[in-house]
């Protein structure tokens, strides 16, 4: 953990130091806040239920782009051999990055909270409901952040890794869609894949080990093919 650290530390300040931070989260905040109001004053309902149902999507483009610079940029500017020279592992120099996106990703999300605090105070929402589904929306963006942080290992163009990571994620988001149009033999199988069927049911209120056995394995899946893109790269 003491190794883990300052690498943390070195990507949270690299965030908060230039504009991306702002930028992305000013957007992410105008678009949730958008929806908010309008399910507010339009339909005149005290309810986040627009808010979750649109920031799965927000999160197809937004941790793409908060990812897309994390390991590429250090290949692309040669940092990365230097960090290779340090006493610490490739998986430390992976968690590092990842848990800085993840923080990222969670200010982002409890800027939301005072949507949360008015609706508590103007009307009688479900807490339950709540807190179960911002627990769905962490545990789909840290499944997200850790598609990004392989995606950024693939190439040194931060584009390229922003295309790769957004592929993946839109995949595994659009799955869940088109279920109908699959053979029946195959739909249990498609669905349990489909990273908006888990967050759905937790968005219901239902917290099942399924669901968080299915977010827990794609995150330890996706940072595991991380280090061994980054140990194949090490070397080329």
């Amino acid at each position: 953990m003491k190794k883990i650290l300052p690498i943390f530390r070195r990507e949270v300040f690299a965030y908060f130091y230039s504009p991306v931070a702002y930028i992305v989260i000013s957007v992410f905040l105008v678009i949730t806040g958008w929806f908010f109001t309008s399910e507010m004053f339009l339909s005149n309902e005290s309810s986040l239920r627009s808010v979750f149902s649109i920031i799965p999507f927000i999160f197809i483009f937004f941790v793409p782009a908060i990812t897309m610079r994390l390991l590429s940029e250090e290949r692309k500017s040669g940092t990365i051999e230097l960090l290779f020279t340090m006493p610490i592992s490739d998986l430390e120099i992976i968690l590092g990055k990842y848990f800085a996106g993840l923080s990222l990703l969670t200010v982002a999300l409890i800027f939301t909270l005072p949507f949360a605090i008015s609706i508590v105070f103007l009307g009688t929402p479900d807490i339950g409901m709540l807190i179960t589904g911002y627990l769905g929306l962490i545990l789909m963006g840290a499944s997200y952040v850790a598609i990004g942080i392989f995606a950024s290992t693939v190439s040194r163009n931060q584009v390229v890794a922003f295309i790769v990571a957004f592929a993946i994620i839109f995949v595994l988001w659009l799955i869940n869609k088109f279920l109908m149009l699959i053979p029946p033999p195959f739909v249990p199988v498609l669905q349990y894949l489909s990273i908006d069927y888990h967050y759905e049911n937790i968005g219901r209120g239902v917290i099942d080990s399924r669901d968080i056995t299915y977010y827990l394995s794609l995150i330890i899946f996706m940072l595991a093919l991380a280090k061994l893109s980054l140990e194949s790269r090490k070397w080329s």
